[in-house]
Order: structure tokens, then C-alpha cells, then sequence
């Protein structure tokens, strides 16, 4: 990921906090068992940045992201995180709700997990912006792939406005309204000084502001 510029700072961000870099790295690579993913990355991730992370399946997407925020360590280098950037959300494949709870129950629950708000009038409020307020009590087991898909994001909504966004395969199981809420909630973080880094297999309509394109491939291990 060498250098990604400073100039993706969302233009409306003060000049300031534009410039911040909430994420960086250096010579970072990242093994998965005995293999070598990838080497040599360096970058810079600042605030209002939206990054969309391609590659091959098996380039190491996903165990870059998970390295980026700390649920792996890196091979390699090194990685600094902003102290003032409030919280690292990452949301994975795996929406990780419980089939046994209800809708808010189980974002609430995920809520606690990570320090996040986790009242009840707060986790229906982010909810009703992904369009599952009504389904709310319904048990988890009864929702459908998108509705489950929409409760785990909803998680996005409890995070402080300059928090660290890693989502792998966010717009999976989104029907269009859904991919249209995620894509307005994707550009209000980054207008409020948070950052996002995200992979998606399907083309992205985010355009307001459009995403930085960054290709894992060239950094693959030989």
C-alpha cells in the first residue's frame, strides 16, 4: 500500500484535520500460516479518507484489514494508530449476531463488546437509519441475510465520529436501498473527519466522495 496520498482528505475537512493521519505503516507484511501475503507496504490513511483495498481472493484483503486493526499482528514493519481517533471498528464476513437474542438485543450486545453506546433507545436509532427499527424484536434466526447484514452495521452508527473503519465485504446480502444507506453513512464518516477502509467484489456506487482505489496485488510475495 505504498503511500497513499494526503490528498484524499475529504475537501470539506478543515485543512487541518485533513492532513491528520489516523492510520500509518511502514515495511508492513503479513503471513497466514507459512505463507508470505504480502510485503513492503507503506501508507498513510488521514482523516475523511475512503479506501477501497482490491485484490485477487487470497492476496491477503481480509488479513490486512484484521492486522490494521489489531486482531493480528503483522509479519512485519510497523503500524501507528492516532490516539485521538477514537475507536477501530471492524466488521468481517461474519456478522457475529446471536441467533438466540432479538435484533437489538443483539446489537446492544455487540455494543458492550466493544465500548460502544449500548442503551436501547440509541441501538434502535441506528436501526431505524439501516431500515430494521421495525424487525427489532424479532429473534435473530428469523431475520434474512440482508436484515442480519444491516443489524451488524448498524454497529458503525454507536462509533465515535472519528473512528477507524475496517468493513470486509460490507455491501454483502445488501438489497439497493440497503447498498444506498451504507454508501450515505460510508460518506457522512468520512465528512465528519473518520476514515474507512473497505473491500468489496462487486463495483462500488459510492461516488460523493468517490473512494481511493488501492490494489494489493503488486505487493504479493513472489
Amino acid at each position: 500500500m505504498s503511500a497513499i496520498p494526503s490528498a484524499l482528505g475529504t475537501p470539506s475537512l478543515d485543512g487541518a484535520l485533513a492532513r491528520r493521519a489516523l492510520l500509518s505503516a511502514r515495511e508492513l507484511a503479513c503471513r497466514r500460516g507459512d505463507r508470505l501475503l504480502f510485503s513492503g507496504l507503506d501508507f498513510e490513511v488521514c482523516a475523511g479518507d475512503i479506501v477501497w483495498l482490491r485484490g485477487a481472493n487470497g492476496s491477503g484483503k481480509t488479513s490486512l484489514l484484521r492486522v490494521l486493526v489489531g486482531l493480528a499482528g503483522a509479519a512485519e514493519g510497523r503500524l501507528d494508530r492516532d490516539g485521538a481517533a477514537g475507536h477501530a471498528v471492524y466488521i468481517g464476513h461474519a456478522n457475529a449476531l446471536k441467533d438466540d437474542l432479538t435484533a437489538l438485543e443483539a446489537l446492544q450486545f455487540l455494543a458492550r463488546l466493544q465500548g460502544l453506546p449500548a442503551d436501547a433507545d440509541a441501538c434502535a436509532a441506528a436501526l431505524r437509519r439501516f431500515g430494521v427499527h421495525g424487525r427489532r424484536h424479532a429473534m435473530v434466526r428469523t431475520l434474512s441475510q440482508g436484515q442480519r447484514r444491516r443489524v451488524a452495521l448498524a454497529r458503525l452508527l454507536l462509533a465515535p465520529a472519528q473512528s477507524l473503519w475496517m468493513l470486509d465485504e460490507p455491501f454483502d446480502a445488501l438489497d439497493t436501498d440497503g447498498i444506498a444507506a451504507l454508501n450515505g453513512i460510508i460518506a457522512s464518516h468520512a465528512a465528519a473527519g473518520g476514515c474507512v477502509l473497505l473491500t468489496s467484489h462487486q463495483p462500488l456506487t459510492l461516488a460523493n466522495p468517490a473512494p481511493a482505489v488501492f490494489d494489493l496485488e503488486p505487493y504479493a510475495a513472489a
